[in-house]
């Protein structure tokens, strides 16, 4: 990774801890709520997941490698463990399981191309989007939404 993006990475991760304690979903929201009005826009995911791409893809060659996307893996691990009480799991799921490879990796190849990445925002904000709002809050993590 390169260092700007670990220590951004690392700033957002220690800046969130505290906040998140509590509240499903109040992690990934600060994190990707980009104009700050609560709600997480399609629009707004197809952005953090692009910096996101670019943030791991190291060797800057448009392909998350198995080695850059184990990285990415493990960060998000880290993080979840770290801000989000756990590993994904509960509502939190929903969220992780569509950054994963199989999500991604569309043509099975092993890798995943921006291109993958990014054509599968609308299908991951569609499962995080339980109310079918429009829009990812805090709400759509709550226990028995969806």
């Amino acid at each position: 990774m390169r260092p700007a993006a670990i220590f951004a990475l690392a700033a957002a991760i220690g800046g969130a801890a505290l906040a998140q304690q509590g509240e499903p979903g109040a992690h990934f929201i600060e994190n990707w709520d980009m104009d700050a009005n609560g709600a997480v826009s399609l629009d707004e995911a197809r952005q953090k997941r692009a910096d996101l791409f670019t943030m791991f893809d190291q060797d800057e060659n448009g392909v998350l490698d198995p080695a850059e996307y184990a990285l990415f893996d493990q960060t998000r691990q880290d993080d979840m463990a770290v801000n989000a009480g756990g590993h994904g799991k509960g509502p939190m799921r929903i969220v992780n399981d569509g950054l994963t490879l199989p999500f991604n990796d569309i043509d099975g190849d092993g890798s995943v191309s921006a291109d993958e990445f990014l054509n599968r925002v609308p299908d991951w904000f569609d499962t995080m989007d339980r109310t079918g709002d429009g829009v990812v809050t805090t709400g759509d993590f709550a226990a028995g939404n969806g």
